[in-house]
């Protein structure tokens, strides 16, 4: 397997990107954008992230991990980032590895990442396989859970009072909105409230997994229900759980070993029946 990180030109700025490529690289199986999730759940995440596309690339799988506008190395601050802008990111990493390679595309994505990888999938030309860690199904209740930070926030300091609604006058004002350490802009948050992870348009077929810490758990309802809707819409999609760690809001940095195989054996698996 082999490594490399560099900067993909974009606009404005540059993306940090890292590239994890098979060690044969003539055997390639498959292109793999991964989308990530927001804010503390993406620092949470990383080594998941890394552990897992290390593992691909050694199953044959060529993976790009991209920052997008305003995280981690790139241009930029979280405050001047826009779901459009995020949208033309994962654009841009799905162009340049599809330029280099003539492997299945996937969009692999994880919690709110599912719902930018989602809409990125039904705007592109041709499907694309998808690959879901986790999904938030709906952007506006996961943004009001994130906004209730500061509420709890509010409740340590005693402010608590019209904390929420004072939050929504200022984005609604076009002012830009701090929770827990992350500059929230009015159109990052206009973006992310509208999205719904709906039937997939553009997609082949769909790998949804979700992670629970009790051994004999089931999919969630919400996700079951999901699943049996698309499936009767025609949609190829397949529902998975295995038993670990929420690590995207552990307090700690926490791994879930049993979701690397996992990963692996639902994109080889092939088509659903």
């Amino acid at each position: 397997m082999a490594a490399e990180a560099f900067f993909l030109p974009a606009s404005p700025g540059q993306r940090f990107a890292l590239l994890h490529s098979p060690e044969a690289a003539g055997q390639v199986r498959g292109a793999v954008v991964y989308v990530p999730p927001f804010a503390e759940e993406l620092n949470k995440s990383r080594r998941m992230a890394a552990l897992q596309a290390r593992a691909m690339a050694v199953a044959g799988y060529v993976v790009l991990q991209i920052d997008l506008l305003g995280c981690g190395d790139s241009s930029g601050e979280l405050v001047d980032a826009s779901w459009e802008a995020w949208l033309a990111d994962v654009q841009l990493a799905c162009d340049w590895l599809q330029q280099r390679n003539v492997a299945p595309l996937w969009l692999w994505s994880h919690r709110a990442g599912c719902l930018l990888a989602n809409e990125a999938a039904n705007r592109m030309r041709h499907p694309v396989d998808q690959l879901f860690w986790q999904p938030v199904l709906s952007g506006r209740q996961y943004l009001q859970q994130f906004m209730r930070l500061r509420l709890a926030a509010g409740l340590a300091g005693g402010e608590s009072r019209g904390v929420m609604d004072e939050l929504r006058q200022q984005l609604r004002q076009g002012q830009p909105v701090e929770i827990a350490g992350y500059m929230l802009s009015p159109t990052l948050a206009g973006g992310l409230e509208k999205a719904e992870l709906l039937l997939p348009h553009r997609s082949g077929r769909v790998e949804w997994i979700e992670i629970s810490s009790r051994p004999d758990a089931g999919l969630s309802p919400a996700a079951a229900a999901r699943l049996t809707q698309w499936q009767a819409a025609g949609q190829q999609v397949r529902g998975t759980v295995v038993n670990g760690p929420a690590f995207w809001q552990t307090s700690e940095i926490s791994e879930c070993s049993e979701l690397l195989p996992a990963t692996l054996l639902a994109m080889q698996q092939g088509a659903v029946p």
